[in-house]
């Protein structure tokens, strides 16, 4: 199965980082949050990728043709001009790298890799949120349910306490921030069989609108109940929180 990964937004909401950089390159534990999302996929046996590039997709580019200068220790004799690789760190991962338009919406995106996906099920995610999903129960949950797409659901801790106010605006009840109190919320994470891409109009059509509510109208969207960890990277505090679990060796997506 081949995993399809949204990376071409502008990525305004942290532009601290993606005035410089397409919001998948942002580091973390010094490494683009889209290399994390690829191990997380590769775990579980998934080696091909097809990444939706637009936005500054040259350094996504980039990247990848470089991997193993970026992977491996070098020994440079400029005498020679000859560059030998130390250690030969690599992965066993076919990534096609498709520009997609600068300002395509996120189902044009996918429309626009349909050549590359032959007509059989896929993964299909976001570039910007870490888990630590198993891949293989989502898949297995996509196949029994025999419905065209499947989309992970996660029930987010709250950012804030909850209040309780009597008549007189007294607090009789206060709780910390709680897992599930904004309810469920998409994370996600989606398997989609190809006659899906079928909704999908053209550049314009945003993937969370037209696509999803006529797979929700026909009964066709199926719900993954995800209770473990999932951190999206929206702002400069959320990809400072993924970077703390990181460096202390606590970051619940790191399987492998």
């Amino acid at each position: 199965m081949k995993a399809v990964i949204l990376a071409g937004g502008f990525g305004t909401r942290i532009s601290e980082e993606t005035h410089l950089k397409p919001k998948p390159m942002i580091l973390i534990g010094g490494k683009p949050i889209l290399w994390h999302i690829i191990k997380t996929y590769n775990h579980y046996g998934i080696r091909e990728f097809i990444v939706c590039c637009g936005y500054k997709g040259y350094l996504i580019k980039e990247y990848f043709a470089n991997y193993f200068l970026h992977m491996n220790d070098l020994e440079i004799d400029l005498k020679e001009n000859k560059i030998d690789i130390i250690q030969k760190k690599t992965e066993n991962w076919k990534i096609t790298l498709i520009d997609t338009g600068e300002k395509t919406m996120t189902g044009g995106r996918l429309k626009r890799v349909r050549e590359y996906l032959d007509d059989e099920s896929f993964c299909f995610t976001y570039g910007d949120g870490l888990s630590d999903i198993n891949i293989k129960s989502l898949i297995d949950a996509h196949k029994a349910s025999k419905k065209l797409a499947t989309v992970t659901a996660v029930q987010p801790k709250g950012r804030y306490g909850s209040l309780s106010l009597d008549k007189n605006e007294n607090v009789e009840y206060f709780q910390e921030k709680i897992l599930g109190n904004e309810g469920w919320v998409s994370a996600g994470f989606f398997v989609l069989e190809a006659e899906v891409l079928n909704r999908i109009k053209d550049d314009n059509t945003i993937w969370e609108n037209e696509p999803i509510k006529s797979l929700v109208n026909d009964n066709q969207l199926h719900a993954f109940k995800h209770y473990g960890f999932w951190q999206p990277m929206d702002t400069l505090r959320e990809k400072n929180i993924l970077n703390n679990l990181w460096d202390n060796n606590n970051a619940p997506w790191k399987k492998w």
